[in-house]
C-alpha cells in the first residue's frame, strides 16, 4: 500500500462489515495533535481519500461521498491513515485548510474544556526530556 497507510496493506483488510459498511474515522490534526473531527467512511470513501489525498466520508444523513471542504473550502489533506487493532476504525492525520467545524471552529469538539490537551501533552513531553 501506499507509505502513508499504517497497519493495513489494502483497504479490503479493513472490517466494513462490522459497521453495516461504515468505520468511523477519527481525524486529528497532523501538526498540533488536536482532534478535529469525526466522520464516517466507507470503502469507496476510503479509496478516494488516498487517491486524492482530500479526506472523504460517507454522509450518513444525505448518503453519498462529500469532501471535506468541497462547499467550504476548507479542505483536509491527508497525511497519513491508521487502522486500529480490530481494522475496524482509522485515525487520519491531516492538514486542515481553514476550520475544520461547519460551524467556523477549529475543531467540531471547541465546547471541550482542553481542545488542545493533546499538544499541551505533547509539549510537557518534550519538557521533561
Amino acid at each position: 500500500m501506499l507509505e502513508y497507510c499504517h497497519g493495513f496493506n489494502s483497504v479490503k483488510e479493513i472490517d466494513f462489515a462490522k459497521g453495516n459498511g461504515l468505520v468511523p474515522a477519527i481525524v486529528q490534526d497532523a501538526q498540533t495533535g488536536q482532534v478535529l473531527m469525526l466522520g464516517y467512511m466507507n470503502e469507496e470513501a476510503l479509496k478516494k481519500t488516498i487517491h486524492t489525498r482530500l479526506v472523504t466520508f460517507f454522509s450518513r444523513d444525505r448518503q453519498k461521498l462529500w469532501t471535506k471542504g468541497e462547499e467550504s473550502g476548507n479542505f483536509l489533506h491527508l497525511r497519513s491513515i491508521t487502522c486500529d487493532c480490530d481494522s475496524d476504525t482509522l485515525l487520519v492525520l491531516a492538514r486542515p485548510e481553514g476550520p475544520t467545524c461547519h460551524k467556523g471552529t477549529t475543531s467540531c469538539f471547541d465546547a471541550s474544556p482542553l481542545p488542545d490537551a493533546t499538544s499541551r501533552y505533547s509539549a510537557l513531553q518534550k519538557m521533561r526530556f
